[in-house]
């Protein structure tokens, strides 16, 4: 079955589902809005836990960044909800499909918990998440030592199973791209991408 037929085939079983052949703009707009931001807040995390100088300078940019995030989680999950998503590929392995699934499903349940673990640090810790200067979020934790510690290395834990399952989504995404060209990568790009990784007619 060549690329071609693939991403027709995909897109005929998705029609006959009711799903789009693609993400719609807001979708994929959050979608890389929001890869930029993750990817920040790790290297921001790394720089926090590595250097005391520049500690308190990206603090001051993990806050609201985080808050960010989970707002606009929210506002991504909502459309998903609403619009679908499209349909995978028919000749894709069962257990491709799976884990797709579930990992799309994980990186909503961490992009969402991660910022709320990190607000409970901050409150559990006594000090406020700050958004802009004289502007700061009620706590949402009492402020105790134990919580903190456990909130603190459940944040830490959840942040290296992010940066994991961020490195198997790239891997993913540059596999269905520059691989199998099945429309899947194309579905959350801008229709010039969409057309470049498609797949070209007749083409293995």
């Amino acid at each position: 079955m060549t690329t071609d037929t693939r991403s027709m085939t995909a897109t005929r079983q998705g029609n006959q589902a009711g799903l789009p052949e693609r993400f719609n703009l807001l979708a994929q707009l959050l979608h890389w809005t929001m890869a930029a931001a993750i990817l920040a807040m790790l290297f921001i995390g790394v720089a926090m836990m590595t250097s005391l100088t520049w500690r308190p300078r990206m603090l001051d940019l993990h806050q609201p960044l985080g808050i960010a995030i989970l707002l606009l989680v929210i506002v991504r999950l909502v459309n998903r909800l609403r619009h679908g998503a499209p349909a995978l590929p028919a000749d894709l392995p069962r257990w491709q499909v799976m884990a797709a699934t579930a990992s799309h499903w994980l990186l909503y349940g961490l992009m969402f918990s991660l910022p709320l673990l990190g607000w409970g640090v901050r409150s559990a810790g006594g000090w406020p998440v700050t958004m802009l200067a004289g502007v700061t979020l009620p706590p949402i934790a009492p402020v105790d030592p134990v919580w903190y510690a456990v909130l603190r290395d459940a944040h830490g834990l959840l942040a290296w199973l992010l940066f994991a399952v961020v490195l198997m989504h790239l891997s993913a995404a540059l596999m269905h791209a520059w691989v199998r060209r099945d429309g899947v990568f194309s579905s959350m790009t801008p229709a010039g991408l969409h057309r470049r990784y498609r797949g070209n007619p007749g083409s293995d």
